[in-house]
């Protein structure tokens, strides 16, 4: 397939290893993987997964979920704090294949206690130090009366804890991760103290790829779920999760105008395509995506000083050093790494490998 507008390149073979290494590390610590697949939406990327023994996923919607369910997959945790709204969709799903949720909040129990006909398996969704969603760890009278609440229902079944260490995101470094990574085991283990002896069977959940690629204690962990590891990007990369090496998607974008004079070239790929997430650069500059050289093999490492550095719709600006500027010619194809690998796939929704498959998302 010709490429001519901004299209998703994806490295098979890198992408298989970044799964088999998550798969190994879940093994290695005797814990259930449950990957996230917000993250490249696609059903036959999901295969894949397939072969590391992977049968349980993490969605990040209930229309997602669907998709999935109709791909074969029956035991899935939408992980985002139930929407009531979508009630009867999710007791659609729920009669052909396992599904869990997620709550926070005794209104919303009680809501799905009149308007659920389906089982469902119910994670209490903890607020592991991110303070997006999620009950504080220590309001332990606020958490057993969401349990008890549970307990009394017919259709909803207490599964366990879930949190997300989405503040991870903010580290830069192992070093940070690692702190994130401890603190949120200190709330787990104060919260597995007080209920496994009661609730024996019950989950304790985690997911997010910094601190689960570089962490090696999951004391009092059950369960990982982490999604961005599947691709990476240069978030990743900056924070020192993975090399360039593991990131396995880029976006190829037309040049279409060159500006000598001040150093810049305008591709056709712009905050639609890549999103306006950015990370700071080693002269506090603001980078928008890395630059590659498209090759045989896929691409280049990222050029040296060469960067996004605005986002407009449907433009991206890239700062150009002079050598760079020579040899980008009006019309040629240059690859852009994404910051943010999940909100780029979400906006393209489509890859084409470096075999030249094409590969649709739900």
């Amino acid at each position: 397939m010709q490429i001519t507008s901004p299209t998703i390149i994806l490295d098979k073979k890198k992408c298989h290893h970044n799964i088999f290494l998550m798969a190994q590390k879940a093994r290695a610590h005797n814990l259930i993987f449950r990957p996230h697949f917000k993250t490249h939406q696609s059903a036959i990327i999901g295969q894949w997964f397939r072969d590391f023994g992977v049968d349980k996923i993490s969605v990040s919607s209930v229309e997602m979920a669907a998709y999935f369910v109709k791909n074969g997959w029956d035991d899935i945790t939408i992980a985002f704090v139930f929407n009531i709204l979508e009630t009867q969709k999710l007791n659609d799903i729920a009669k052909i294949a396992k599904i869990n949720i997620l709550v926070d909040s005794i209104e919303t129990i009680f809501y799905l206690d009149k308007h659920i006909s389906e089982n469902i398996g119910v994670f209490i969704k903890i607020d592991l130090g991110n303070k997006r969603t999620g009950v504080e760890y220590d309001s332990i009278v606020n958490i057993s009366t969401l349990i008890d609440q549970l307990s009394k229902s017919k259709n909803l079944t207490f599964k366990g804890f879930i949190g997300h260490s989405g503040n991870s995101y903010k580290s830069k470094n192992k070093e940070e991760i690692l702190s994130v990574h401890q603190n949120s085991l200190e709330k787990i283990k104060q919260l597995r103290s007080i209920y496994i002896s009661k609730y024996p069977d019950i989950i304790f959940s985690i997911g997010d790829t910094p601190t689960n690629t570089v962490a090696d204690d999951f004391t009092n962990i059950d369960e990982i779920r982490p999604g961005n590891f599947v691709f990476n990007d240069v978030k990743q990369v900056n924070m020192g999760v993975c090399s360039y090496e593991d990131v396995a998607i880029i976006v190829a974008c037309p040049i279409v105008s060159k500006h000598s004079r001040r150093n810049e070239i305008i591709v056709y790929c712009g905050a639609i395509h890549l999103s306006k997430d950015f990370v700071i650069g080693k002269n506090g500059e603001r980078l928008y995506g890395k630059v590659v050289f498209l090759n045989e093999n896929g691409w280049t490492n990222p050029v040296d000083d060469v960067y996004v550095s605005e986002l407009y719709q449907e433009h991206g600006v890239i700062k150009a050093s002079h050598s760079f500027l020579f040899k980008a010619k009006i019309g040629d194809l240059i690859g852009i790494m994404p910051i943010h690998s999940c909100l780029t796939v979400s906006a393209l929704k489509k890859y084409q490998t470096t075999d030249g498959d094409v590969i649709g998302t739900f």
